[in-house]
């Protein structure tokens, strides 16, 4: 299996550009939700994968190409005997500005700021071949330029410039990026997981959900899975512990056993088991982490 020798598929703090050209197999993937303050561009070459962000599974094609501001939850979903082959993109929408106002095509960046999150599904290749070749030119810069001078730096926009391009123009084929028509299973996944990130700071079942959302309680648990990866349980669990995250550092004087009961946890032992468990620090040390960089 190749490895990329720069991969940052998930950080927490990227630089203002990253680019990773045709990934394979499931190195760099992470199994949770993450997000991130940059715009990203993703591509699918071969394979297949579902695509979970916030509440909405895309499931994807070879040649579909995904648009995120990367502020909404995110994950990627990939059966472990699929065939999985991409590119992507993160650049920070402040690094490219002063060249998108220079030339007055601030519509590049329509479709991450108007729909957050979108999918293209292209129906010409010759369009999508040139976006995978700009792609390859930027991903061989950035990996041959020890240092982002001047010189790299104004290549790499014209180059971002270009795929945002080739991008607008493949949206407007089909006038708008499209909702792909989904199976009654992933329509139902969605509903389920709207229902647990309204409801997740109360105490909450699988009888709970599947009587409020007129599914059987087998059914839920088999059709979540089956569609996300993760049990209802499980995704329950996230959507408490990302609330918790955002509260110890948007709350800094908030005792965190309080952050805790109000973000649906029941016992403060439990949720400081759970928290080191899946952070690796303690709920006040990743506070102390957290602000500190601020």
């Amino acid at each position: 299996m190749n490895k990329p020798s720069s991969l940052k598929e998930v950080t927490k703090h990227l630089e203002e550009l990253e680019v990773n050209y045709r990934i394979q197999g499931s190195f760099g993937v992470t199994l949770d939700y993450h997000s991130h303050q940059e715009y990203e561009i993703y591509m699918l070459h071969a394979g297949s994968c579902r695509y979970l962000i916030h509440n909405q599974i895309y499931d994807l094609e070879p040649g579909d190409i995904l648009l995120m501001d990367g502020l909404a939850q995110h994950r990627p979903n990939v059966s472990d005997e699929s065939e999985y082959i991409r590119s992507i993109i993160h650049f920070s929408p402040k690094w490219i500005c002063g060249l998108i106002d220079e030339m007055r095509c601030h519509y590049l960046l329509e479709a991450f700021e108007r729909f957050h999150h979108c999918l293209i599904r292209p129906s010409e290749n010759e369009e999508s071949s040139q976006l995978e070749s700009v792609i390859q030119r930027m991903a061989l810069l950035q990996e041959s330029s020890q240092r982002r001078d001047i010189q790299t730096q104004t290549e790499l926009k014209v180059l971002l410039l270009q795929a945002l391009i080739i991008i607008y123009r493949l949206s407007k084929l089909k006038d708008k990026p499209i909702a792909p028509k989904k199976e009654a299973k992933a329509e139902h996944a969605e509903n389920i997981a709207a229902y647990v990130q309204v409801n997740f700071k109360h105490k909450l079942t699988i009888v709970d959900i599947s009587k409020n959302l007129n599914l059987s309680k087998s059914y839920v648990s088999h059709v979540f899975k089956e569609i996300t990866g993760y049990t209802v349980m499980g995704y329950l669990m996230e959507c408490r512990l990302r609330q918790v995250k955002y509260s110890l550092e948007m709350e800094p004087d908030k005792p965190i056993k309080d952050i805790a009961y109000d973000c649906g946890f029941e016992s403060v032992a439990h949720f400081s088991r759970y928290f080191k468990k899946k952070v690796g620090m303690t709920a006040r040390e990743y506070r102390t982490v957290r602000l500190d960089g601020i």
